[in-house]
Formats: structure tokens, C-alpha cells, sequence
């Protein structure tokens, strides 16, 4: 009976364990440049995917990005990530600097990224900062460069 408890409370640290080191999903919110919403899933131990609806000069953006993850300074818990993806974005020509009053843009182009992460042990938060720069390919032609913090809940 003993060794059963005892294989059974080994079997939960680990899995505790497992889960605090590191996540398959996370949901949260991104401040910065543009802000507004993130969802990131890992699609195995290195690769994810990641989703952000961001607004950013009274338009918004839907960006998707593909990342490799990495181990970051031999630390647990601490990633640092690059990728690459594509967007779309919607402004209106009054609240851009780049705009013509009264005209709006409808703009399609790609996307790099490069960030660092960390999972909390504690709870179940990651948190994030990346610079990600685009370059708008048809509607308006321009480069950007936008940073974030994220905070997911993961799980």
C-alpha cells in the first residue's frame, strides 16, 4: 500500500512538474504598439503558432505567425522565439500619418518575429516581449516594426 501511495505521489510531481515547465495553449493580451488579443499553441515541444488581433490606428490587424521556440540562457522555464507569418489590416485614411483624409486601407503583407517568453512555476501566466516587423505588400507599401507584451493564461 505504501509503495502504491508513493508511486502515486511521484507520478503527480512529475505531472505538476511537467505542466509548470511548459504549456500547450495560452490565451491572453498583448500591449504595445498594436494591442489588443494573442493565442498561441504549440503544435510540438519547439513549434507553435501564433494568432493576434491588434488594433492600432482606429483600424486593426489579424496577424498569423509560425515560431520556433527555443531554450533561453540554460534557464527552466524561459524561451526565447523567432518566425515569420503574414497579415491583414484595416484603417481609416484620417488617423494614419502615412493617409489620405477620407480614404481607407485594406493592406495584406508578411510578418517576422523575434521575442523571449516565460512560464510561470506559480501559476498558470506566461508572459512575453517580442519585436515583430512587417512590411505591408498590396493596399498601402511601408514597413513597420511593432513591439508587445503579452501575459496568457496557459494551460
Amino acid at each position: 500500500m505504501r509503495r502504491i501511495i508513493l508511486t502515486a505521489l511521484l507520478a503527480l510531481t512529475f505531472a505538476a512538474l511537467s505542466y509548470a515547465q511548459d504549456y500547450k495553449t495560452g490565451l491572453g493580451l498583448r500591449f504595445g504598439t498594436g494591442s489588443g488579443f494573442t493565442v498561441k499553441h504549440f503544435l510540438n515541444e519547439r513549434k507553435a503558432i501564433e494568432g493576434l488581433l491588434t488594433t492600432k490606428w482606429h483600424g486593426f490587424d489579424i496577424v498569423g505567425l509560425y515560431e520556433v521556440h527555443n531554450k533561453a540562457f540554460d534557464t527552466d522555464n524561459l524561451r526565447w522565439y523567432y518566425g515569420f507569418g503574414a497579415h491583414v489590416g484595416f484603417y481609416n485614411g484620417n488617423d494614419v500619418e502615412w493617409g489620405t483624409p477620407g480614404s481607407t486601407y485594406n493592406v495584406f503583407g508578411i510578418d517576422g518575429i523575434i521575442g523571449i517568453e516565460y512560464t510561470f512555476d506559480e501559476a498558470p501566466v506566461n508572459i512575453g516581449f517580442d519585436l515583430k516587423p512587417a512590411f505591408n505588400l498590396a493596399g498601402y507599401t511601408g514597413f513597420w516594426t511593432d513591439f508587445g507584451l503579452s501575459v496568457r493564461y496557459v494551460f
